[in-house]
């Protein structure tokens, strides 16, 4: 019996034991506190502060801020003379660094994963701009689009082609931005080449053995198994375009002529130098309901394209 007692004793806990014990949910909590407290102080507060602000005349200036309701969205649509511009621009300049972008990095991917001899030299080649620091890229290809000593210039003298004004011309500072905008894609074509190297290589000597092509194989096989990657490259791409901001405001500042105010550097420009932090907040919230909008419509449409094997 007394062995009998003390094997019930160990099984049944005592009353100090079960206060020590905590339970499962609040040893959780207290792991992921750090995280939490950081997410709470540096992202959850500024977006709910926000959406707050934008329906103020809060100019961060000591001034007594003032509820106006939706006069901010009101005037970002019908009086704001470089709203549109800004979104016009954000648009022209989304629709076609994006496709590019993808394009051109899918293409590089391709070429790494045929095998060509020294494929790792070239990866981190083409991986090394994205971990450059963005201003010190930015002052690079500034001198690369100098009118008169740059290197696209020199290059397009050597074809007999004339000179091209690529920051102080309107017609050519978009393109210039979205030609720099290539130089980041080194991230996109890592991870497209990790997809390309998921492929099972018995599909290709299946269809090689059905008499199919190189052609057939991109566009029976490479293309649609790659449909995930190229998705989340797309999403990715598409958060990151809307946000650009600082080719525009160290090269052009916007300009000439408000050609590259891309819709960021508007409403930079309404924060921190006209002070109107409140119409800068709706900005903000409109920019979030946009690209909510647009990022849920995408994978929605996902459906219909992407295949998940």
């Amino acid at each position: 019996m007394t062995g009998r007692s003390t094997k019930l004793e160990r099984a049944v806990p005592t009353r100090s034991t079960r206060r020590l014990k905590a339970p499962r949910w609040l040893i959780g909590y207290v792991f992921i506190a750090p995280w939490l407290v950081a997410f709470v102080a540096f992202e959850a507060y500024p977006i709910l502060s926000g959406f707050y602000h934008s329906f103020t005349d809060w100019t961060a200036t000591g001034r007594a801020e003032r509820f106006v309701g939706f006069d901010n969205y009101i005037e970002a649509f019908t009086r704001d003379p470089l709203f549109w511009k800004a979104v016009s621009n954000t648009i022209y300049y989304i629709g076609v660094s994006v496709p590019l972008g993808i394009v051109v990095a899918f293409a590089l991917a391709l070429m790494l994963n045929s095998g060509i001899h020294g494929t790792t030299l070239y990866r981190t080649i083409y991986y090394l701009p994205s971990v450059v620091p963005a201003v010190a890229a930015v002052i690079v290809w500034i001198f690369i689009f100098e009118t008169r000593r740059g290197i696209l210039n020199w290059g397009l003298e050597l074809l007999g082609l004339p000179a091209i004004r690529w920051l102080s011309d309107p017609a050519w500072a978009m393109p210039a931005l979205i030609i720099m905008s290539l130089w980041s894609i080194g991230a996109s074509m890592i991870i497209f080449l990790a997809g390309l190297q998921g492929i099972p290589q018995e599909l290709y000597e299946a269809a090689e053995v059905d008499g199919a092509n190189s052609w057939h194989n991109l566009w029976r096989i490479t293309v649609p198994l790659m449909t995930p990657t190229i998705f989340f490259n797309l999403i990715m791409s598409l958060v990151a375009a809307f946000q650009a901001f600082n080719n525009a405001f160290i090269m052009t500042n916007g300009g000439p002529n408000n050609a590259t105010l891309l819709y960021m550097l508007h409403l930079y420009n309404h924060a921190f130098r006209y002070f109107r932090m409140g119409y800068a907040s709706a900005l903000a919230v409109i920019l979030f309901l946009v690209v909510f909008g647009l990022t849920y419509f995408v994978y929605r449409s996902s459906r219909r394209w992407v295949y998940y094997s």
